[in-house]
């Protein structure tokens, strides 16, 4: 089964494979905001939900928290995100459920509602409201202010979002990413034609990240030229 991605038929596609949960996926989203702007007319931005805390794996944030606060500090070093107040509140007290199902659904239907696939942009909101704002990400009401800003229609998005074939769905796009192989996140991946170039496992610098992307796009065009 294919995730549903929203790739232009012949642009390359900048595959971004992500959890909302993810501290290392927050630092690296502001990263490929950039590079869909730079890279614009050259290849598309997908984005995937990876499952990190999902079905099993899903726990209260308090099972982890000794090390996700040691965490939060070399994040914030190495990328320069933020995390706010009140998530750290919501680790410290430990009760916060976190099941990356539930923003990955909503995820899952803005891909399927917005025209304008503004999916890379959504999907760092949903982080900002977790990782600066402490809200609840299981909460469908967390999303309607960030479906709104999109212009796009919050009912029909809490109606799909509240489907049983959306969380299928979002089911078959956890167990897609594992069968690529995906064992961290964020990965990103670039597929040109029937090529693919793993070009990150974890986060990258920009300056690193657009060097190592504009040689895998030279490459893939000198592999098709030469077919």
């Amino acid at each position: 089964m294919q995730p549903t991605t929203s790739a232009t038929p012949d642009l390359p596609e900048l595959l971004y494979i992500y959890d909302a949960y993810c501290g290392w996926c927050y630092g690296m989203s502001p990263v490929m905001q950039r590079i869909q702007a730079d890279f614009a007319g050259r290849l598309t931005v997908s984005v995937l939900s990876g499952g990190m805390l999902a079905g099993e794996r899903a726990e209260p944030i308090g099972a982890n928290w000794s090390y996700i606060a040691g965490a939060i500090l070399q994040v914030e070093q190495a990328t320069g995100v933020q995390f706010g107040e009140a998530y750290k509140q919501l680790g410290a007290a430990g009760t916060y459920f976190q099941d990356s199902e539930a923003p990955a659904r909503a995820l899952y239907v803005v891909r399927q509602l917005d025209a304008q696939a503004r999916v890379l942009d959504f999907a760092h909101e949903v982080q900002l409201a977790l990782f600066a704002r402490g809200e609840d990400l299981n909460a469908v009401g967390t999303y309607e202010p960030l479906v709104q800003a999109l212009g796009l229609d919050f009912g029909e998005f809490a109606r799909r979002f509240a489907l049983p074939e959306t969380s299928n769905a979002v089911r078959r796009e956890f167990e897609a990413v594992g069968r690529i192989g995906v064992q961290g996140f964020p990965t990103i991946v670039l597929r040109a034609g029937s090529q693919g170039y793993v070009l990150s496992r974890g986060f990258q610098r920009y300056e690193v990240f657009a060097r190592n992307l504009q040689d895998a796009l030279a490459q893939a065009a000198s592999e098709q030229a030469g077919n």
